[in-house]
């Protein structure tokens, strides 16, 4: 079966993440100066080009830290994933990439960052290689089954869904960044600290204004060792400074200025019950 192509397959060039995407610039997220040096570089650079996203694979932890993406909801394709295998990138050390050895014989299921649905869009064939693309183990990262699975209709997958029906977004475009939380405390299994959250930032126009959304999930790892009926993952709106500090990530002014989000809580967040009780 065929695997996710490279640019020695004859695959059109890579372009990565669009930062004019909007009309808007929207720089990529920052990395400080511990996870500089955590990060594999590809061509001199820690930001790795695919087709329509971008990423930085932390040496460390054989994970991205973040995955920036692109989607055009006007040209949209719709393609099979059949066929396509999960595939190491071959421009990056296997050594910096968990594959398949993390996910056999357990109930870790792989799941996808940036997801390939919002990734397979353009002219046919650069669709036909973000969907291959997206299968590269540097996309994806550990999830337990039924967090993936059921996020298929739960309200972590259908946010980019629920934004669309929503809001009348500006020339059907959007821009998200999303990644796993690292914590020093993750749990580690088979070498690699499964992250026990994971963010998405979703940016797009409405009205010719700049808007910023943050969400945050958690998953119950504890499933990896005991075979019980434990909560489900939640999901939590939270403003782009609170998804600084939990990411050590910085996030460009204007996406500060675009997080016009108030959140009213105690002293604990309370999860989304669905995605309409998401503030767009």
């Amino acid at each position: 079966m065929p695997t996710a192509t490279d640019e020695t397959n004859g695959s059109i060039g890579r372009i990565g993440y669009d930062k004019e995407f909007l009309g808007t610039k929207v720089e990529l997220p920052m990395l400080d100066a511990e996870a500089l040096q955590d990060a594999v570089l590809w061509e001199g650079s820690n930001v790795i080009g695919y087709t329509h996203f971008s990423l930085s694979l932390s040496k460390s932890r054989r994970l991205a830290r973040w995955v920036a993406w692109n989607i055009d909801g006007a040209s949209i394709k719709r393609l099979s994933r059949s066929g396509i295998d999960f595939a190491k990138d071959p421009r990056v050390p296997e050594e910096f990439q968990a594959g398949n050895e993390l996910y056999q014989g357990n109930r870790l299921d792989r799941g996808h960052l940036a997801r390939r649905a919002d990734l397979v869009w353009g002219k046919i064939v650069e669709a036909q290689q973000a969907n291959e693309d997206s299968f590269f183990y540097t996309n994806i990262a550990p999830q337990m089954d039924d967090f993936n699975q059921s996020s298929q209709d739960g309200i972590w997958g259908q946010l980019e869904n629920a934004l669309y029906e929503q809001v009348d977004v500006e020339d059907l475009k959007v821009s998200v960044f999303g990644g796993p939380v690292f914590q020093p405390g993750d749990q580690v299994y088979r070498g690699v600290g499964l992250p026990s959250e994971y963010w998405k930032l979703i940016i797009f126009k409405e009205e010719g204004v700049l808007k910023a959304r943050a969400f945050l999930l958690t998953q119950d790892l504890d499933q990896l060792r005991v075979a019980l009926a434990l909560d489900e993952f939640r999901v939590y709106q939270i403003s782009v400074s609170e998804l600084e500090q939990r990411t050590l990530l910085a996030f460009a002014e204007p996406l500060h200025f675009a997080d016009d989000l108030v959140v009213v809580r105690g002293e604990e967040m309370a999860p989304l019950d669905s995605t309409v009780d998401i503030t767009w």
